[in-house]
């Protein structure tokens, strides 16, 4: 009996040391808090191999129709595009099946950065192309250009703003001219070198395609 009281304050004993010192129950390192990056402080992770610009090669669309070389462009991963009237008449490219391509910048090549603007001149079906893009007219400023041959929108867009202008047709028909972009210009008052001092501005006018009077 007296031997098995002595354990039984032994084992009392150790309990209440356990209770008192939980670690003593799990003397195992605690891995559940994260460990330390081995990356230094402040860095980020280097760009990967295929990180820089994607490139392509940009096919020559010249001589082709603007919607076929736009779909082909697309295609080829260039999504970027617009197109302008090489003619300098400000034309706008309403219907792009009704025009083609005259010049394209850039120009083709391989490796090309696809995210690149790609801009087509174009003139209509029907029309040659020039032999370089034909400028849009300057600003006027306080001198009259000379418009003749220009197209309307063009002369339109190059006077300033609050100039008063009046537009008719040149030919006999008395056409209206609704689509100035579809017009150029025949005659103008005043005259070219003359100074605009706020005064009204006439022209006249005929399809693009057609000849003055």
């Amino acid at each position: 009996m007296r031997t098995h009281h002595i354990t039984l304050l032994a084992g009392v004993g150790l309990l209440a040391l356990t209770a008192c010192n939980p670690q003593a129950a799990d003397s195992k390192p605690d891995t559940s808090a994260p460990t330390a990056s081995s990356s230094p402080a402040g860095t980020s992770p280097s760009k990967t191999a295929g990180g820089g610009p994607k490139t392509a090669t940009l096919p020559d669309f010249v001589g082709k129709g603007l919607q076929s070389a736009q779909d082909a462009a697309q295609a080829a991963g260039f999504l970027l595009l617009k197109s302008h009237d090489s003619l300098g008449q400000e034309r706008l490219q309403a219907l792009d099946r009704n025009w083609k391509v005259c010049s394209q910048t850039p120009a083709p090549g391989a490796n090309v950065d696809t995210s690149t603007t790609i801009d087509f001149g174009t003139v209509k079906l029907e029309e040659n192309c020039p032999t370089g893009d034909a400028p849009a007219p300057k600003p006027a400023g306080g001198t009259m250009p000379d418009f003749v041959g220009k197209g309307m929108k063009a002369a339109r867009t190059a006077l300033p703003t609050n100039t008063s202008i009046t537009v008719k047709d040149a030919s006999s028909q008395n056409r209206m001219v609704l689509q100035e972009s579809n017009w150029k210009v025949c005659t103008q008052n005043p005259a070219p070198g003359s100074a605009l001092t706020g005064q009204p501005v006439a022209f006249t006018a005929v399809k693009t395609a057609e000849s003055c009077p």
